[in-house]
């Protein structure tokens, strides 16, 4: 590997401390490129938004498991591994910690590494007015309300009833997010190379209301019901993307795109769960 794009989260590297670092031990071993709206950091380096992920081998983010969910859509779009230097308190995807950064480097420009493939969905919302608008999330769609009142929610999978939701909200994660806002919800935690979807309520306000596992090869709609708030918020990967009505529909299958996380470790996801949660 020859040519990386430095992807810093400078909340969590003050001063770009650590990506100062990190692009010094790299110069003149590789090619690195960052985003323009860091020039400010005052690196020796490339900067460039079109080209940001163009002919890239690697992406190299030091941050946390966030900084990781605002890579996935675009580094999934175009195949491209990405290596995640922790920054940030648990870091499940984030291996590599700040002391190790430069035997990693190492790692990877020597090709001296593993590529685990983590499920990605695609959300599709269709509104009354025909209006379209589509997702791709690594962690969850989380369908939540926007005033007082709970959400009643309907979920069909391949066309079939299957459950009815009162509640704050409902998460739909992939087995990555299972150990996130699914997991604080009271969803049970899944290995994150399988392939599977996850339905945890959130604060439902039913005592049948439990978590649900789907298989990846299934379609879940979900549309809201009359009984509860007319109006609720979607959600996708923690950003809010949109609102949707009564008469609006959520769609979510498997993407066709996968997310490619860089493995330098002997560290197995259930020696990072005991450890961290």
């Amino acid at each position: 590997m020859k040519k990386f794009a430095i992807i810093p989260n400078n909340t969590k590297d003050i001063d770009y401390k650590y990506t100062k670092k990190l692009c010094g031990y790299l110069k003149g071993k590789a090619e690195t490129v960052m985003s323009c709206r860091d020039k400010k950091s005052g690196i020796d380096t490339l900067y460039s938004d079109d080209a940001l992920y163009a002919d890239t081998d690697a992406v190299i983010i030091l941050g946390g498991d966030g900084t990781m969910l605002q890579v996935a859509e675009p580094c999934g779009k175009n195949a491209i591994p990405v290596m995640g230097i922790n920054l940030g308190r648990i870091g499940f995807m984030t291996e590599v910690e700040t002391d190790d950064m430069e035997s990693a480097c190492d790692k990877l420009i020597s090709g001296d590494f593993k590529v685990e493939e983590r499920m990605m969905m695609e959300i599709c919302i269709t509104h009354s007015d025909g209006r379209a608008e589509s997702f791709i999330a690594l962690n969850d769609a989380v369908i939540s309300k926007c005033d007082s009142k709970m959400v009643s929610l309907e979920l069909l999978v391949n066309g079939e009833d299957v459950s009815k939701y009162i509640a704050d909200g409902l998460i739909i994660s992939t087995p990555t997010g299972s150990t996130g806002y699914s997991l604080s919800a009271g969803g049970p935690v899944a290995d994150p190379t399988m392939s599977l979807f996850i339905a945890t309520p959130v604060c439902a306000h039913m005592l049948s209301a439990r978590p649900m596992l789907m298989s990846d090869h299934k379609n879940i709609v979900l549309r809201l019901e009359n009984s509860g708030s007319h109006a609720a918020y979607v959600l996708i990967d923690g950003e809010e993307r949109c609102s949707i009505g009564i008469d609006d529909v959520i769609s979510i299958k498997k993407s066709k795109y996968s997310f490619k996380i860089i493995k330098l470790g002997k560290q197995s996801f259930y020696y990072t769960m005991m450890a961290k949660l």
